[in-house]
């Protein structure tokens, strides 16, 4: 909240105080004044620096050094914290409301006066005393009227502003009250209408409530769905049990980041939009389309002002227009100052030509009275001097070319100051194209300076593109003979490898063919044990031989289970064999 909405309704308060309107009040009362602001607007109290400030002068407990320091230096300048912005203008209009406001003739209420007075403060320019421009009443008058839903009514306003501007004067605070309840550009409005109208526009306008309304809402937890009164500000979505407002039951706070869409329709309910904010989303329904599409857009709003950094759209209307107001009358002001140099220059002229036509009839009556002389001269002396009487003719004649040489230069004289005029402006207009030549020619020399500084600019990188290129392509070239030299003895490594693989391939084969046949001897001399062995169980009765550590079945002797050998036993036949072959 800026300083300036707030001293706007000091103000009011300190004006009330100056009874006698002197610009002074007392110590006591600006001590009382600065208590109460400083507690409404949580500021620390410091009655040392009050009273060092507030000295009494020799005329009484006045302060002589001015409260507008005082205000901006210890108490202006120190809010800092967020305070109830509705009682301290309650305090302020307490004040001002008791000397000012005279509630005798009043159609409407104190709170909707009060109201009215907040709005005043809202549209008034910041010039003191503070007072209305008809634009800005206009604009609430319409704002009222539409909000009561009636016809604004063109004519009537355009009366009561031309009045204004006959007068040269603007509406006070006061005189706007009055003016709205009084019912003029609200005939045939109850006061009860006029009241609610009075109190959305108070809403939007001084509040910043942007939108309001019931809508049913969708719980977190349980999933039900529950009317509230949602209240639509430009950072923030607040929803009350009812219009009344008095129990809050939660905020939606919105930022740049924010979003909102239309949702189809589910769960026996119609018209849903969405809201998704940080970390949370909520579901709505409106009851119809046409509200579902005016809360969708109005929240849309708020968000795209949030994310562009501006005010509400209704304040920053208000810059706009002063603004404007401040472009026209500084045009206003530059018109009245060129109409000031061009009336003096006519002036002038005219005091030149007047000048100029009292020295012609100046001269035109001394010719007239020379005439009468030679006439008188030419009836007593005409026969006398009938020659002089024909130079006089002469000199007469001579006197009339004159004058009509002088009236046809003084004719001439007026054209061309007719065309001095012309030519003026002509020269205003060629000046004022020669200004506007010379703001484009700036504007293209700036631009061709950007952009010989860019081409400037992307040429060093282009430099530094192409010196890093060549040293990428030096070092490429590096790498890739490197590269081929790895390659070249990679290719005489893989050689090597493969006559290495063909040779183990051709000594894997010969040591198969060794181990085939050695596994054929194997069988061979297998075959030839178990022939061998049959023969010695059919002569000798023996069943099996034993070997060591062989878990299969073992072998029979006549002398029990044998404990011989495979070599023990082939020594065994061959000596057998051969005692057998003596015996033969």
């Amino acid at each position: 909240m800026g300083k300036t909405e707030l001293l706007k309704s000091i103000w009011h308060a300190f004006t009330a105080l100056d009874v006698d309107k002197s610009g002074k009040v007392s110590k006591s009362q600006l001590k009382v004044l600065s208590y109460n602001l400083c507690t409404l607007m949580k500021i620390p109290h410091d009655p040392v620096a009050l009273e060092e400030h507030f000295k009494d002068d020799d005329e009484g407990p006045v302060s002589n050094q001015g409260y507008m320091p005082y205000l901006n230096t210890f108490i202006l300048d120190k809010v800092k914290e967020e305070f109830d912005r509705q009682d301290f203008d309650r305090m302020c209009w307490t004040l001002c409301a008791r000397k000012n406001l005279d509630r005798s003739n009043l159609l409407i209420s104190d709170d909707d006066a009060f109201k009215i007075w907040c709005i005043f403060n809202f549209l008034c320019e910041d010039r003191y005393p503070l007072s209305i421009v008809s634009e800005e009443m206009e604009y609430f008058l319409r704002k009222l009227t539409d909000s009561m839903g009636g016809s604004w009514v063109e004519e009537r306003f355009e009366d009561y502003k031309l009045e204004l501007q006959t007068q040269g004067r603007s509406l006070s605070a006061w005189e706007l009250i009055t003016l709205v309840a009084s019912g003029h550009f609200s005939k045939g409005m109850d006061r009860q209408t006029l009241s609610m109208g009075i109190n959305e526009v108070y809403h939007e306008l001084i509040l910043d409530v942007l939108k309001q309304g019931y809508i049913m809402k969708k719980g977190h937890k349980r999933k039900n769905w529950t009317e509230r009164w949602f209240v639509l500000k430009p950072t923030s979505i607040s929803y009350y049990m009812g219009e009344d407002m008095a129990e809050k039951k939660g905020d939606i706070q919105l930022d740049g980041n924010c979003c909102v869409e239309p949702l189809p329709d589910k769960e026996g309910k119609k018209c849903l939009l969405f809201i998704k904010c940080a970390g949370k989303s909520y579901e709505i329904s409106a009851s119809d389309k046409k509200r579902k599409q005016e809360w969708i857009q109005a929240i849309q709003t708020c968000v795209s002002l949030l994310r562009l950094g501006l005010p509400a759209p209704h304040r920053e209307a208000r810059l706009r227009r002063r603004e404007q107001r401040g472009r026209l009358q500084a045009e206003q002001e530059d018109l009245e100052a060129r109409m000031k140099e061009l009336t003096a220059a006519n002036d002038t002229k005219q005091q030149e030509l007047e000048a100029m036509r009292k020295a012609l009839e100046e001269a035109a009556a001394r010719a007239a009275e020379e005439e009468r002389r030679r006439l008188q001269t030419q009836t007593e002396l005409q026969d006398r001097y009938r020659t002089d009487l024909e130079r006089e003719k002469t000199v007469r004649q001579q006197m009339e070319e004159q004058v009509a040489l002088k009236s046809s230069e003084l004719e001439q004289y007026l054209q061309r100051v007719r065309e001095l005029e012309d030519m003026y402006h002509r020269l205003e207009d060629a000046l004022e194209e020669e200004r506007a030549a010379r703001q484009d020619e700036e504007t293209v020399r700036r631009l061709q300076a950007r952009l010989l500084e860019e081409e400037s600019t992307k040429r060093e990188e282009l430099e530094k593109i192409h010196l890093r290129q060549q040293r990428a392509i030096s070092e490429t070239e590096a790498e890739k003979k490197e590269l081929e030299k790895e390659r070249r003895a990679k290719d005489s490594a893989l050689q090597d490898a493969m006559q290495q693989l063909e040779h183990l391939e051709s000594e894997r084969q010969g040591a198969l063919e060794q181990y085939q046949a050695v596994t054929k001897k194997l069988e061979d001399a297998a075959n030839n044990t178990r022939t061998w062995k049959h023969k010695v169980a059919e002569h000798e009765g023996l069943v099996r031989l034993i070997q060591p550590g062989n878990k299969g079945p073992q072998r029979i002797t006549n002398w029990g289970p044998a404990a011989f050998s495979e070599v023990e036993l082939s020594v065994r036949e061959k000596e057998w064999q051969d005692r057998k072959r003596p015996a033969q």
